[in-house]
């Protein structure tokens, strides 16, 4: 291992306390959220924490009773915040691109604005059989964590815009946050994604959850550069939320857990993370695209170990790739026929 591997390993690992948390949270009334995955794990840690700052906060999720049952838990919460937000359910299923539409229509239905979307869905490596596929046949990994979930961020981009062009938006406040995974980094292939291989995926289970956090990495960027090119005013933020006792780690082999268990965190500060990345003023216009690691920093590219990840996502002009825009391009193909 290299000693650029070691040094981001420890500080995503054993990273420093969170400085953006409940206690820093300013109060968000009259703001529009939606998290996905909210009824569970670090999306309903985010969702307590919201639920005091006053804001209209969309918790979606696949089972309505889970996540009734999880807002009724919050609400329950004593002492009760002194101004709190509304939580409402709105059905989504990642698995089904109906569900998706679906869910972008009931939303538009209920609201005009979308202040703050967290894509913070998804499903572990160990949760999903090798060579499983979504309802309209992708690849379990990438259809859920990049085609789906690009498909429903784009859906509302009409609200995003809505939001940041209403005079009393401070610039750079309304944002989309994408969910990576320190294993973009330690489990993908050269250059983070193998093109040839999309389609079907591989039979290792990790390598395609790898590749979905790398291909949700690019995702990120790229509607960072596009929000940029069309002045929208909209931001895009990649985070890792960290190595949590959460969700991700669910089927791992009990030997490997053995180990790696006492070095996992509460869901709670995977949180602190996605909450630092969603609405830190430390993060502006200027950082747009920006990947933020535990619990609450951005990193800067020239950090990340994985310089043919970075190499890939520059542009051709700069001696790059472009995977950006090529895996963006090639999601809107997939969904193409059935939008």
């Amino acid at each position: 291992m290299s000693l650029s591997s070691l040094r981001n390993l420890r500080t995503q690992w054993f990273p420093p306390k969170a400085a953006f948390t409940e206690k820093e949270l300013p109060l968000q009334k009259g703001r529009v959220f939606i998290v996905t995955g909210g009824n569970a794990g670090v999306g309903f840690e985010l969702c307590k924490i919201l639920y005091g700052s006053g804001a209209t906060i969309y918790m979606a999720s696949r089972s309505k009773e889970r996540a009734e049952n999880a807002i009724q838990s919050i609400m329950k919460v004593q002492p009760a915040p002194e101004l709190p937000g509304q939580i409402k359910f709105l059905h989504l299923d990642l698995n089904d691109l109906e569900s998706v539409k679906e869910a972008a229509t009931t939303f538009a239905q209920q609201e005009s604005r979308l202040d703050v979307l967290w894509n913070n869905a998804g499903t572990g490596a160990n949760l999903v059989e090798a060579g499983a596929k979504t309802a309209q046949g992708f690849e379990a990994m990438v259809g859920m964590h990049c085609i789906a979930t690009l498909l429903f961020t784009e859906l509302l981009r009409p609200q995003l815009r809505a939001a940041a062009a209403a005079p009393e938006t401070p610039r750079g406040s309304v944002r989309v946050v994408w969910t990576s995974s320190f294993l973009a980094e330690g489990g993908s292939p050269a250059n983070g994604i193998d093109f040839t291989v999309l389609d079907e995926g591989t039979n290792d289970r990790t390598r395609n959850y790898a590749v979905s956090k790398v291909g949700t990495w690019m995702l990120g960027r790229e509607f960072a550069r596009r929000s940029d090119l069309d002045q929208e005013n909209i931001m895009s933020v990649v985070q890792n939320p960290g190595n949590l006792k959460a969700g991700s780690y669910g089927g791992t082999p009990a030997v490997v857990m053995f180990f790696i268990g006492p070095l996992l965190h509460e869901a709670k500060f995977g949180a602190y993370t996605e909450l630092y990345a969603g609405l830190s003023s430390e993060i502006t216009l200027e950082d747009n695209g920006a990947y933020v690691i535990p619990w609450g920093r951005i990193r800067p590219d020239e950090d990340c170990p994985r310089q043919d990840i970075i190499a890939a996502m520059t542009s051709a002009e700069d001696g790059g790739l472009e995977y950006p825009t090529r895996f963006w391009e090639w999601c809107e193909q997939q969904w193409k026929p059935f939008v």
